[in-house]
């Protein structure tokens, strides 16, 4: 059964790829999307005990509202400010040019809510793609956390980064492979740069990111978990985990306390 259901969740990610990368740039920026659950309520002014709003970065492929509604939703219910935005032709860009979006996404969010700050939680691309933004366009001064759910920080020796045509359909892939001049140049020196807290989560199943500690960090005020560590039945995968109970919980525990997640924490495991 497991092995079935990660056969099910690649599929479905190289469908989903095949779609889009089959279409054109315009293309790809017309497709419609739906308000994020819980997300962009540019009214919303955050509170004493969450002050630093979260903005949520999806990953390649994706948009501000796939697979993120129960992430957006919970951190809303929790009393956060959420907001979501989309990014770099659906995340296929030039990683550099997708976080000068961020910045300005970021600017907005923190003009709307006279926030100092914001936290960032991001899925695979959006959890690494910020670093660039925190590294080299101000960004230190103004993240709190950044939490990664599978990031590509490291990137991936996924063999699908070899298709044919790549580099024209999604620069952003093939920035992302393992040892890509643009990785190497993010990961140069200090990985986790200024005083933001880090807290990468990552799961053993994961069929993009490989190998999964890939997506792990090297730095003071760096959380790395592995949610198998926490929860040994959880199956999620790479396109799952931004749905999953406990990797949600993990993400409330990092952006709940002073500095990244606390290593000791044991959320539930329930779906």
């Amino acid at each position: 059964m497991q092995g079935r259901a990660r056969i099910a969740v690649v599929l479905t990610a190289l469908v989903l790829a095949a779609g889009l990368l089959s279409a054109s740039p315009a293309q790809a920026v017309a497709l419609p999307t739906l308000p994020t659950a819980g997300a962009n309520h540019w009214s919303c002014k955050p509170t004493r005990a969450h002050p630093s709003p979260v903005v949520i970065v999806h990953g390649t492929f994706g948009d501000g509202k796939s697979l993120l509604d129960r992430l957006s939703w919970t951190m809303h219910r929790a009393g956060y400010c959420v907001f979501s935005l989309n990014y770099g032709n659906r995340a296929t860009g030039p990683i550099a040019r997708s976080a000068r979006q961020l910045k300005a996404f970021v600017t907005k969010v923190l003009e709307a809510t006279k926030a100092k700050k914001v936290s960032l939680v991001g899925h695979s691309q959006g959890g690494m793609m910020p670093r660039y933004y925190i590294k080299f366009l101000g960004g230190a001064r103004k993240v709190d956390d950044l939490v990664g759910l599978s990031p590509s920080n490291h990137g991936t020796s996924n063999p699908l980064l070899l298709t044919p045509g790549l580099s024209h359909l999604c620069p952003a892939c093939l920035q992302q492979k393992t040892g890509s001049p643009f990785l190497r140049s993010l990961n140069a020196g200090d990985e986790t740069p200024g005083a933001v807290s880090y807290t990468n989560i990552a799961t053993t199943h994961d069929e993009v990111v490989l190998p999964y500690t890939s997506g792990f960090l090297r730095g003071p005020r760096t959380t790395n978990i592995t949610l198998q560590l926490t929860c040994p039945l959880d199956l999620s995968g790479h396109l799952l985990i931004p749905m999953d109970g406990a990797a949600i919980r993990l993400v409330l525990n990092a952006l709940g306390r002073r500095g990244p997640a606390d290593p000791a924490y044991r959320p539930s495991c329930l779906p």
